[in-house]
């Protein structure tokens, strides 16, 4: 089971896929032309794993707080995904992990589940 994790709420845009025992990650700054080029982005981290966007079966998106631009993107990418291919997403906030400590992104799966959020919900928050 793969799973990938896009966070562009932030200063970085922070893309992580895990692969039975294994995991890979990058960063990208947080810009206009970033975000513009977020799906070229994501399609580039997954070749350079060998993977395709097929071989994806649940994808996490961080709704927020953050960067609108951020934010908005990474949902719309998300919603397209899903519709288009029919994966499942969770979208999760670092705030729903309450009374966690030292939250890790490789952790996330793990407590989307134990915090039972929602699959293919979608409530961005966004900050001013």
């Amino acid at each position: 089971m793969t799973k990938l994790i896009i966070d562009a709420a932030n200063e970085n845009i922070f893309l992580m896929l895990i692969d039975n025992n294994s995991i890979y990650n990058v960063t990208h700054k947080n810009s206009k032309t970033n975000y513009e080029k977020l799906t070229i982005l994501i399609n580039d981290f997954l070749k350079l794993n060998n993977l395709k966007i097929d071989d994806i079966s649940l994808l996490y998106v961080n709704k927020g707080p953050g960067s609108f631009a951020g934010i908005r993107n990474s949902l719309s990418i998300i919603k397209a995904i899903h519709l288009a291919k029919k994966i499942d997403y969770y979208c999760f906030s670092f705030g729903d992990f309450e009374g966690e400590t030292n939250i890790k992104y490789e952790n996330i799966p793990n407590l989307c589940n134990k915090f039972s959020i929602k699959k293919n919900l979608i409530n961005p928050i966004y900050i001013s």
